[in-house]
């Protein structure tokens, strides 16, 4: 669940903390007179809980079977968040009983010592595990398999019994933990309609995850407020004193909704908040607007601002900075805005309206070359992603040994640097970076180079007879200056005397092979692919948030990809986060 980049988040006068402003326009701090707390509550409840994705919705549940009452705030028109968009990797260890049943032998002191192995490192040289919080580690290992046994009670189901290491990153080395969530009859997001029933227990999707959660919740009494938006935490005075609930509006009506217990956050990361991310990393500039599980929910650091505005601390902040894993991604689709390689939007989506198009997938890189805003190649297109831990990455593996680090190959995999790389304007960002392709190109690959396969109409993709015409048509938001002609025609007639010869003099692209000479000509949207959020609010084991003074914040919890202190990708950190935090949000006990 989150706000939209210009949404602002105000503290109400029982906070009397200033305004704080997301997205784009950035975050500032306003002084605001103290006053009285609310004179009436509109609702209540035990535990309120923001957003319904993979964190909130499993609070919400493991609180109300606690005995809790609890209403659910998402700002979305339905449940899910980026979880059931998802690939539905799982990797919960720790001695589960499809482990034992699979003769893995695993433990939670093992989850431990490979979520914390300082001497495990990338190709590129980053650390997985280095910089984790050791007490975050170990409460997650410590729920990890209980959290997958309860998931499996709600009807959670898999594609194969037997755990593997395939997909995700970070999830330790020692044994295989990854499980696949099989769709079953739900239907999917991506296309609104069931798989066919000889695939639903063969497909892996994020419905089969969420959709039992749901299910659960709401059986159980969990009140799900669809289209609310959180704009504020509720404290007893602006940074001391308990939450007492949250400022909501739905429909343009305001709200206050009491929290006798807590109110978890489970708002799903910051990735789409612009200047909020580039507290991480100055690069990741406005063009870099491909953020993966968008336009289904969008990642607007809603929930870290209004923590923050009551006084939480950040935490963990190199997890976000690092470049390993899944948090910036290479485009796997082209010619549309949102392109992540493992989330593909289709016609029957009831979000394909704002999604665009459904873009073309690359099968094989050597059938385009990339170009910067100016028209020129930077790199090798072929160039893979960032790497990130998985069973058995590191070979012959001692835990906490330096030699698992010594024995790692260097490869500095520059792709994504790069392609953000500053082009000589002043402007922080790369992007944008087109694809550029012709007809022969486009019938190597089979794609259908038009709508609604490509966004024409928000300027994601573009077509023309000549590569200089090609090169003029190019205009959108986030193209700050003209791409010149002559210089992609020079790339162009470049990079085609280097398949006659076979060698890329420039980049190293293994044998160049396919020309682009065969009219029309075309420039598709390309640009990296934000995903992760590994940094955010600081919590302690029991998902209680942190102050700057490192003092918990009475009555307020975090979860998931909200939280910071943990380098994992995916739904693992947020279901176990999640399982967590509903339990003890439940167990508050508050004096009348």
């Amino acid at each position: 669940m989150g706000i939209s980049r210009r949404d602002i988040i105000k503290t109400t006068a029982i906070a009397g903390a200033g305004a704080v402003a997301g997205g784009v326009i950035g975050a500032r701090v306003a002084a605001q007179p103290a006053g009285p707390a609310p004179l009436t509550w509109d609702r209540e409840a035990d535990v309120v809980v923001i957003g319904s994705g993979a964190t909130g919705l499993t609070a919400a549940l493991r609180a109300r079977q606690a005995g809790a009452s609890v209403i659910v705030v998402e700002v979305n028109s339905d449940i899910g968040g980026h979880a059931i968009c998802s690939g539905a990797n799982l990797p919960l260890g720790g001695g589960t009983s499809f482990q034992k049943r699979a003769g893995i032998e695993d433990s939670a002191d093992l989850v431990f010592r490979d979520l914390t192995d300082w001497s495990i490192v990338q190709p590129n040289g980053f650390p997985d595990y280095r910089y984790n919080d050791r007490e975050i580690i170990r409460a997650f290992a410590d729920n990890c398999a209980p959290t997958f046994e309860w998931l499996v009670g709600l009807g959670v189901k898999f594609i194969k019994d037997t755990p593997d290491g395939r997909a995700g990153s970070s999830h330790g080395n020692s044994v295989p933990r990854q499980m696949h969530v099989a769709i079953q009859h739900y239907p999917r997001v991506q296309t609104g309609t069931p798989m066919p029933q000889e695939e639903q227990m063969t497909f892996q999707s994020g419905n089969g995850l969420m959709r039992p959660i749901e299910e659960g919740a709401r059986k159980a009494g969990v009140e799900i407020l669809l289209e609310h938006r959180m704009t504020a935490l509720h404290r007893e005075s602006p940074h001391a004193g308990r939450i007492l609930g949250i400022a909501a509006e739905h429909n343009g009506a305001k709200l206050n909704i009491r929290a006798r217990k807590a109110v978890v956050l489970g708002t799903g990361g910051s990735t789409g908040n612009v200047n909020f991310r580039r507290m991480f990393d100055p690069r990741l500039t406005e063009e870099y607007c491909g953020l993966a599980g968008m336009p289904w929910s969008d990642q607007d650091a809603s929930g870290e601002l209004a923590g923050m505005a009551v006084g939480a601390a950040l935490w963990g902040l190199y997890n976000q900075t690092a470049e390993l894993g899944s948090v910036l991604t290479k485009a796997g689709s082209i010619g549309c805005q949102y392109g992540y390689v493992n989330l593909t939007w289709y016609p029957g989506s009831r979000v394909f309206d704002k999604a665009g198009s459904q873009g073309l997938e690359v099968a094989d890189w050597q059938n385009v070359i990339m170009v910067n805003m100016l028209g020129k190649r930077f790199y090798d297109e072929t160039g893979d992603d960032f790497t990130g831990n998985q069973y058995n990455q590191v070979k012959n593996y001692v835990q906490d040994s330096y030699l698992n680090a010594k024995n790692m190959p260097f490869n500095p995999n520059n792709f994504l640097n790069a392609a953000m790389a500053g082009i000589g304007d002043g402007h922080n960002g790369g992007g944008p970076i087109w694809a550029i392709f012709d007809a022969d190109a486009a019938a190597r690959e089979k794609w259908n180079p038009t709508p609604p396969f490509v966004d024409v109409a928000n300027g994601f993709f573009f077509s023309a007879d000549s590569v200089a015409d090609l090169a003029g048509k190019i205009a959108m938001k986030y193209q700050r200056v003209p791409m010149p002609p002559a210089d992609l025609e020079a790339t162009v007639a470049r990079y085609n005397s280097f398949v006659d010869i076979g060698v890329d003099a420039d980049f190293g692209k293994p044998a160049p092979k396919y020309k682009i000479a065969t009219p029309p000509f075309y420039a598709a949207w390309s640009t990296p692919v934000l995903h992760d959020t590994r940094a955010g609010l600081r919590i302690n084991a029991k998902c209680q948030v942190v102050d700057m003074n490192g003092a918990v914040i009475p009555g307020l919890y975090c979860g998931g990809e909200s939280a910071g202190g943990f380098s994992m990708h995916g739904l693992a950190r947020a279901t176990c986060q999640g399982f967590i935090a509903g339990a003890e949000a439940a167990a508050e006990t508050v004096s009348a």
